[in-house]
């Protein structure tokens, strides 16, 4: 009876959780509303501001100095709590596009996404960016329109806009009684009821239910007017939209839609009780040897994030794991497949943005902080004993490529070790030359740079400059042919680096040019992304 009983509470622990990412383009709100969802699962007793360096307290999903100065997030931020007996871990990942590559390594740790759209602003090309990083894996998708309370783009439009660019049918669930000055609160489509809220930015209010929308209560309420206006909407909705069907939405055909204030709490408990409903639990997922899921009994997951100086007052390097199946426990071996050796691991945390805490065990869905001290790299596996690798986190070529010069001859050592820790974490990509051993940063944006000069100056007291260089791609090169790779290797010398991993790169400095190397040598393979199968 009692391993029954055992495997009922694994079953009931992986059926409680949901894992899911917070996506936006800059500045739609989307570090707000998760402070806002913190604040609704007690996580933390008062909202952060985001931007203002006046307050002293700054969004806690925010933590790393440098996004303390510019108010804007630049690396995941993990954080776990409990909402009415739900487990939920949520992943905030940095909204600006410099930052891309972190956000889709941070989906291939998540469930689900929760995507927010500013309502005066509409879809921005970062959206339709991380929404096709969604589709290539059928995330399913919520949508949060935000800043309800300023004046924006009508209700509807925004929904036709969000099919259009983003290629999702919709479906409201939620829907927003007049805008900006005038808003008066949201209608839930999918309770039937009404909320009405007073603007507060730091506490939670509770809403005023009304079951009928027929019910004069409601023109009392907003208005004969907006009363008026609202049955219209709802019931021209409710000819457009039937009932919701959720197996549509887990397999990301169809995007549930909510309105609201994040930062005046507006819409956002409908937005979470909705969720909590109707979004997965853990998922199977692919492995190098077959499809594991969560429900079976031996653990393995992998790394998708690692962070270094989380605490500067200690040097420490912590690698987030996602928890894929089985049970992880503290203290017990696992198998780091890459290295094919085990690996025990004493200390393991959960996170509330930069607090931690220990923890013993974890399940499936859950994000659980390993102190490393330099094994694990991003896309790590590891297991009970099983070899399978999982798939699906690649880096991908650069767009911007600048060559870092140490200014302080000094400090070379320090130099070298903060460029190979940030590197790990997978803040851009280095690519050391064959020849003459030149280092050359690739990064997605500009901004990159900033942060790691910035990181290596605070976090390591390196000095550096970076000289940018002409290059077009950083391409990943194999054959089956050796004597022909060691031909093209040894043509083509200047132009070869290798990565972190040690994986052979080709710099190629312009698209004419790379078509015409590719021509001429038909028996090497080219690769934009370093996860490849020859």
């Amino acid at each position: 009876m009692q391993t029954i009983d055992t495997n009922m509470s694994f079953l009931e622990e992986i059926q409680r959780r949901r894992t899911f990412g917070i996506i936006s383009h800059p500045d739609a709100g989307k570090t707000t509303l998760t402070e806002k969802l913190l604040l609704f699962g007690g996580a933390i007793q008062k909202a952060g501001a985001v931007k203002s360096s006046k307050i002293k307290d700054h969004a806690r999903s925010d933590w790393m100095e440098i996004e303390k100065q510019r108010g804007i997030s630049v690396a995941t931020s993990v954080m776990g709590f409990n909402y009415k007996d739900i487990k939920i871990n949520l992943l905030d990942t940095p909204g600006h596009q410099d930052f891309a590559e972190d956000t889709y390594r941070t989906l291939t740790a998540v469930d689900s996404v929760i995507m927010v759209v500013d309502c005066v602003k509409g879809v921005e090309m970062q959206t339709e960016k991380l929404m096709e990083v969604c589709r290539m894996r059928n995330t399913p998708v919520l949508c949060f329109i935000n800043k309800l309370d300023r004046e924006g783009q009508d209700p509807f439009d925004l929904l036709d806009e969000i099919e259009a660019k983003l290629r999702i049918k919709v479906h409201p669930l939620s829907w927003p009684i007049s805008m900006g000055k005038s808003f008066k609160g949201v209608y839930s489509l999918y309770e039937k009821s009404l909320k009405l809220f007073t603007p507060s930015k730091t506490t939670i209010e509770e809403g005023i239910e009304i079951s009928d929308i027929n019910d004069p209560l409601l023109d009392q309420y907003v208005g004969e007017t907006n009363a008026k206006q609202l049955r219209t909407d709802v019931e021209l909705l409710e000819g457009v939209y039937p009932e919701l069907n959720i197996q549509d939405y887990l397999d990301g055909k169809v995007a549930p839609v909510f309105f609201g204030s994040a930062v005046n709490n507006f819409g956002v408990k409908e937005l979470l009780d909705t969720f909590i409903r109707i979004a997965p639990p853990p998922i199977p997922r692919e492995t190098t040897l077959r499809l594991v899921n969560p429900e079976e009994e031996k653990f393995s997951g992998f790394i998708f994030k690692i962070h270094a100086n989380m605490d500067p007052k200690h040097r420490n390097r912590i690698a987030f794991l996602r928890v894929c199946s089985g049970r992880f426990e503290r203290g017990s071996n696992y198998l780091h497949v890459r290295q094919g050796k085990n690996i025990r691991f004493s200390n393991a945390t959960a996170f509330m943005a930069q607090d931690r805490e220990i923890v013993d065990e974890a399940w499936p869905g859950d994000i659980v902080g390993l102190f490393d001290t330099g094994n694990l790299k991003i896309g790590d596996s590891l297991t009970e004993g099983e070899k399978g690798v999982y798939t699906g986190i690649p880096s991908f070529s650069p767009e911007i490529f600048k060559e870092v010069v140490n200014k302080d001859a000094m400090k070379t050592k320090q130099m070298e070790k903060g460029l190979l820790q940030l590197m790990e974490e997978g803040v851009a990509q280095m690519f050391t030359y064959e020849l003459g051993k030149k280092k050359v940063i690739g990064t997605v944006g500009a901004l990159q740079f900033e942060v790691i000069q910035f990181r290596l100056k605070n976090e390591y007291s390196a000095t550096v400059e970076f000289v940018p260089q002409n290059i077009y791609k950083a391409c990943w090169i194999s054959s089956k042919d050796s004597v022909k790779l060691q031909e093209f290797i040894n043509s083509k010398q200047r132009h070869i680096a290798l990565d972190k991993d040690g994986k052979l790169v080709f710099m190629a400095e312009s698209k004419a040019w790379l078509q015409m190397v590719q021509d001429n040598f038909p028996a090497i393979n080219f690769h934009f992304t370093s996860e490849f199968k020859d």
